[in-house]
């Protein structure tokens, strides 16, 4: 296998012309009209998964990422791909980090190995 970089990269140059041409009022209409661009309303918000935020959990605690992942378990590269936004924690792996960020301590106690 070859060592050269198969990542195709796409470089996109926008005309920002057009967009200067605009009015403030054209530029709101504009983005209002974007299906995919949608201002969050309250029953939107509603709607939306809250996913914890590791880096903050992590940090509060004052744990570096390998301590971290060693005391609750979790695969390092996971945590990094979290705190880096590669990937988004499932379902159980959010209740697992609500639980954490609301008593680390119970967590570590339930996750220490119990003598025979």
């Amino acid at each position: 296998m070859k060592n050269a970089d198969t990542t195709k990269k796409t470089v996109t140059k926008h005309d920002w012309g057009r967009f200067n041409a605009m009015t403030e009022e054209q530029r709101h209409a504009a983005a209002s009209s974007d299906p995919d661009a949608q201002p969050i309303t309250p029953d939107n918000e509603k709607r939306m998964k809250g996913t914890p935020q590791v880096t903050v959990i992590r940090r509060a605690l004052g744990l570096s990422q390998e301590a971290f992942a060693t005391r609750f378990h979790i695969p390092l590269g996971t945590l990094r791909d979290w705190e880096q936004s590669r990937k988004e924690p499932d379902a159980a792996a959010r209740a697992y980090l609500v639980v954490i960020a609301r008593n680390p301590k119970a967590v570590s106690e339930a996750l220490q190995p119990q003598p025979s």
